[in-house]
This record gives C-alpha cells, sequence and structure tokens, in this order.
C-alpha cells in the first residue's frame, strides 16, 4: 500500500421512496420492505495510510458527530484491520433517515477496499441494516432486515426536495411506537415504469409504515410534510426511513430546484436540498 496513497469516496444520501414493515423476528428485528434510492447529495470520506486509525469530522454538520470507535466509520474501518486516517466531511443531517452513518460506514468499505486492494468485501450485516443496501450505490429493492437486497433497473429519472427542520429522530424508538408490525409487502413484482409520472403514481399506492408513529413522537415531521406538500409543482409528498428528513417529488430538475428556493426563503434555518434520485 503506497503510504502517499489518498482515496476519496462520496456517501450519498439513501432515501425510503417506500417502507413497509411486514413482520418482526423472534429476536426483535423488524421485517421489511423497502424501495431504497440515492440522492446526488451526501457525505465524503477520504482515507489515507496512517500509524493508528483516526477519524476527523469536518463540514457544516459535523457538529456533534463522535470521531471514537462508537461511529460507524471506525467501526467499518476495524473490519479491514489497516490502520488509516479518516477524513468525513459531514453535509447530512444526524438521525435524520436518510442513511448517513449507514452510507458513510459504506463509503468507508469502498475506500479501503480500492486503498488496500483487496476487492473483497467485509462481511458488512454487523454495522446496520442499511449498509449493505448503501454498498449498492443505485436503486435497490431491499428486504428481511437489510440482507435480501437486489438492485432496480431502468428506473426513471426522479427529482426531489429534501428537508429537515433540524430536529433527530431515534430510529428505536419509532419502531418501538409502531402498533402493527405486520403489514403488505409492496407487490412481488414491480412494475416497469416508463415514465416519471407513472413512477410517482405508482409511488402513490405505496406507504412508509413509519410515517405515522414518527409524527407522533416527533410533530416536527407533520410540520415538513406540511410545507412540502405547499410547494409549486409537487406530485408527492412523504418521510424517509425513520425520519425526520421527508422529501418532495417533481417531475424535472427544474421544478424541484424552484420549490427547494421557495422552501429555503420560508424556512431558512431548516436543511433543504433539491438532488436526482437513482
Amino acid at each position: 500500500m503506497n503510504e502517499m496513497q489518498i482515496t476519496k469516496i462520496f456517501a450519498p444520501a439513501k432515501v425510503n421512496l417506500t417502507l413497509h414493515v411486514t413482520g418482526q423476528r423472534k429476536d426483535g428485528y423488524h421485517l421489511l420492505d423497502s424501495l431504497v434510492v440515492f440522492a446526488d447529495v451526501g457525505d465524503r470520506i477520504t482515507v489515507r495510510p496512517n500509524d493508528a486509525n483516526r477519524l476527523e469530522v469536518i463540514g457544516p454538520k459535523a457538529a456533534g458527530v463522535p470521531t471514537d470507535g462508537s461511529n460507524l466509520v471506525c467501526k467499518a474501518a476495524d473490519l479491514f484491520g489497516v490502520p488509516v486516517h479518516i477524513t468525513l466531511s459531514k453535509h447530512l443531517p444526524a438521525m435524520a433517515g436518510i442513511g448517513g452513518g449507514s452510507s458513510d460506514a459504506a463509503a468507508t468499505v469502498l475506500a479501503l477496499a480500492e486503498l488496500t486492494g483487496d476487492a473483497r468485501l467485509p462481511d458488512v450485516t454487523t454495522l446496520g441494516a442499511d449498509v449493505r443496501v448503501c454498498l449498492m450505490r443505485q436503486a435497490s429493492r431491499m428486504r428481511g432486515i437489510g440482507e435480501d437486497v437486489s438492485p432496480i433497473e431502468a428506473m426513471p429519472p426522479l427529482f426531489a426536495v429534501l428537508a429537515n427542520t433540524g430536529v433527530e429522530v431515534s430510529t428505536p424508538s419509532v419502531f418501538k411506537a409502531l402498533e402493527c408490525k405486520n403489514n403488505p409487502p409492496m407487490p412481488k413484482k414491480l412494475p416497469r415504469w416508463k415514465t416519471t409520472a407513472a413512477f410517482i403514481n405508482w409511488l402513490a399506492t405505496q406507504r412508509n409504515d413509519l410515517e405515522a408513529p414518527a409524527i407522533k413522537g416527533t410533530p416536527q415531521i407533520a410540520d415538513t410534510l406540511e410545507a412540502l406538500n405547499a410547494l409549486p409543482d409537487v406530485r408527492l409528498v412523504r418521510m424517509s426511513g425513520s425520519g425526520a428528513t421527508c422529501f418532495a417529488l417533481f417531475e424535472t430538475r427544474e421544478q424541484a430546484e424552484r420549490a427547494a428556493a421557495v422552501l429555503r426563503d420560508e424556512q431558512p434555518n431548516w436543511w433543504v436540498e433539491a438532488c436526482q434520485l437513482s
């Protein structure tokens, strides 16, 4: 391994377009059926050889992010057993339902695989349910406890505004508040969507089963959904993951960017990003 080698990997935001909770195992893990996509906004991971493992966090969302072994980035690095200096440039809000920590961990795995020349990726199941799908970095259907991931080909272009008020949401507390743990999955065979409009129309028939319990514990999510619903040209509004980030879908990039500008003017203290999902 070249001591001067530096590897940089983008860690995109993960968005759950759908999230159906279909059961719960005896060990407590919930079974999911989710359509997952990735945004062209996210964090950035830089890895370079070092005498010992070290994590440095910079960027506009660095405040409060741990730099010790509790961070998934450090746990991902430990899977390789190679001492490195990792710089995490944090742009996504934490505990926000858009897989920031999981995507950072997946990007770290990919960076270390490139840095070490080891193409055999380690088992990432111990890092959390979302890390495996984050390694895919493309539209996927995620089932089970996150171990069953299938890529989705030829998805129409999709444009969104992501919004977060800044409140953090505990995923375990949202799952705990979910009253029904056995809900219908998505159709066994997903349609072939020929247009963005057809795709959004189909998504409107699906669900995020965690939205209601998340709103119950965090009323600000309802405010976010209401604000997104009021934007011009919006086609569909929903919460991502376990919250608190919500998204509004549009048919064009221009519509999404105009809507994001409107929301930033109305809510200057919110995190608001226009993006393409794929």
